[in-house]
């Protein structure tokens, strides 16, 4: 048996689906299934049971020693959030309760951490442990996800196998619910097929031109693929990079979103909204070195693969994965 958090969630029901096209059916999905918007997720998976987050800590106890692995994705993840409680209480908190509960019954864990947690990029993007306590994310979520990654690492009593995955900007089907935290590619594709244009954020930063400032983004099924890997490998326990291991401008994501469309380039720049424009990283890129020294060998999609999949192949036809 094995237990997605943020199961009808973005990177959640992809790994549901991916479970299943691996052969994994007795599946488990715990999600906050208020959220009804989020249900077409599930659609055509087969999974087991569905488990309210607020039940979850409780079926755990109850039926812990039925399980094989837990992968914990979900995770409030409003970077524009700045109720620090709201974090301590579902990303810092229930995440402890997980871990405990996973020692306790001997499960192997993988858990969502993120790139957020490197803030302004002053320690570099090295997934060394001995950073983590010195890094200065810069808001509320990438603090509540250090903070986990810190406790993690102090712990005496740990999973017999865990992971903390730092995912970077992760893009791909099954995201249409986030609203204003879904990806640029997202946006970019509504906006273009609206009106015909892209608008993307000004730099207010003199090192990076309009349309220049960098992101690593990560393709949805490169995460999927690590995270079997990690389950069916067993690989060191620790907290790992997951991005692409490439840096590209929003320049670039554009230009490759007007080209799977077919349609003409048309990109003009606006302000970095004011909430968020003193918290804006300018550069990320993951060092992917500690995974494949490990012995992970899949090619990741470059921007330009991964935008033509997830354009031609979901966008679209209107599916999901």
């Amino acid at each position: 048996m094995i237990v997605v958090t943020g199961a009808a969630g973005f990177i959640g029901s992809c790994l549901v689906g991916r479970l299943n096209e691996a052969g994994y059916d007795d599946i488990i999905v715990v999600d906050d299934f208020s959220k009804q918007e989020k249900y077409r997720n599930l659609e055509g998976k087969t999974i087991t049971a569905k488990i309210g987050r607020t039940d979850f800590i409780q079926w755990l106890k109850d039926f812990g020693s039925e399980v094989n692995f837990i992968y914990h994705i979900g995770a409030r993840t409003d970077t524009t959030e700045f109720d620090a409680t709201i974090f301590d209480e579902l990303n810092v908190n229930y995440s402890k309760d997980v871990w405990n509960l996973c020692v306790e019954f001997n499960i192997p864990l993988v858990y969502a951490s993120s790139g957020a947690t490197y803030g302004l990029g002053e320690l570099g993007y090295e997934d060394d442990h001995a950073i983590i306590p010195d890094l200065k994310p810069l808001n509320p979520y990438g603090e509540s996800k250090n903070n986990f990654d810190i406790w993690a690492l102090e712990q005496k009593k740990r999973p017999p196998f865990w992971a903390g995955l730092k995912f970077f900007n992760v893009y791909g089907p099954n995201e249409f619910h986030k609203g204003r935290m879904a990806s640029v590619i997202f946006h970019a594709f509504n906006q273009i097929t609206a009106s015909g244009e892209m608008k993307l954020f000004k730099s207010h930063n003199p090192d990076y031109a309009d349309g220049g400032q960098l992101r690593d983004f990560v393709y949805v099924k490169d995460v999927i693929e690590v995270c079997l890997y990690l389950k069916d490998q067993l690989p060191p326990s620790g907290i790992y990079n997951l991005g692409s291991g490439t840096a590209r401008t929003f320049l670039d994501l554009a230009k490759n979103t007007f080209k799977a469309m077919g349609k003409k380039e048309k990109i003009s720049f606006v302000d970095t909204p004011i909430d968020i424009r003193d918290k804006y990283q300018y550069f990320t890129k993951a060092e992917m070195d500690k995974l494949i020294a490990t012995g992970y060998t899949k090619k990741f999609y470059t921007l330009e693969e991964g935008i033509e999949d997830y354009v031609t192949n979901y966008l679209i036809t209107d599916r999901t994965y």
